[in-house]
């Protein structure tokens, strides 16, 4: 079987987060995965910045989506999912977040499904364990070459209440869950990869703070070399690495490196 990927971004997911939460299959995933707890987000470390770097594999200086506002490149260039789909493979993407809905261009995906969050903790929880189980029930109907999965809550949480209280580290549980969901449901040739696009610090991020721009990487699958730790990685250097895995061709102005 050909492999496919599943790359799941948790919004705002500090290293030490998952290293201290209760999820002890969440904690324990980088014994299994290629993995490095140092990876380096772009600045400024705001949302949709570190989003449009890790998909199109730039700096924001070259992209120039500095805010949460989109604004389409003056020069614009192919992401992952431009890229995967120019090989003729299905592309989907599942997210709680409106503002990510133009990180790949309409016909580049098969689906594109927006959960939109509200503003109360428990009810993030519910949709999105409802939009996780969406996302299973796509791949195994559909089974797309590539899907990104976006688990927002925990960046919500962070804004609401401060990064690394016990509400935080709750939500970052909850997401491990989902993780651990999707990864038990889809068959061996699913490459994972888990990722966050910045951290945080007291009720906010953006900073050149290691705690807004570190944040954590773990890959797991048959092509990743189990329980490898990586000194350095970048969020650009995702691109790539879903690139190879797809057969697919990088864009020539990627600046990443693909870590298999």
């Amino acid at each position: 079987m050909e492999n496919k990927v599943v790359l799941i971004l948790v919004d705002g997911m500090r290293p030490d987060a998952v290293l201290t939460c209760d999820n002890s299959y969440l904690r324990d995933l980088r014994a299994k995965a290629t993995h490095c707890f140092a990876t380096k987000t772009v600045f400024p470390s705001v949302t949709l910045p570190c989003h449009t770097s890790l998909f199109l594999g730039v700096d924001p200086i070259r992209h120039g989506i500095t805010t949460n506002i989109w604004m389409p490149p003056v020069r614009p260039i192919d992401g992952i999912f431009e890229a995967v789909s120019r090989m003729g493979k299905k592309c989907a993407m599942f997210t709680n977040w409106q503002q990510l809905r133009d990180l790949g261009r309409p016909d580049s995906m098969s689906m594109a499904y927006l959960y939109r969050q509200s503003m109360d903790t428990a009810t993030e929880w519910a949709n999105e364990d409802k939009m996780t189980q969406m996302t299973i029930d796509y791949i195994k109907a559909e089974e797309p070459d590539f899907t990104f999965l976006y688990l927002g809550c925990v960046d919500e949480v962070g804004h609401r209440t401060g990064w690394m209280n016990e509400e935080y580290l709750q939500t970052v549980s909850h997401a491990g869950e989902c993780i651990r969901r999707v990864m038990y449901s889809l068959p061996e040739n699913y490459q994972f990869i888990i990722v966050a696009d910045h951290g945080g610090h007291g009720r906010s991020h953006g900073t050149e703070m290691p705690e807004d721009m570190t944040i954590p990487l773990l890959c797991v699958g048959s092509v990743f070399e189990e329980g490898k730790e990586l000194e350095s990685a970048s969020i650009k250097d995702i691109a790539p690495t879903v690139a190879k895995i797809l057969d697919a061709f990088p864009s020539p102005e990627w600046e990443g490196t693909s870590i298999i």
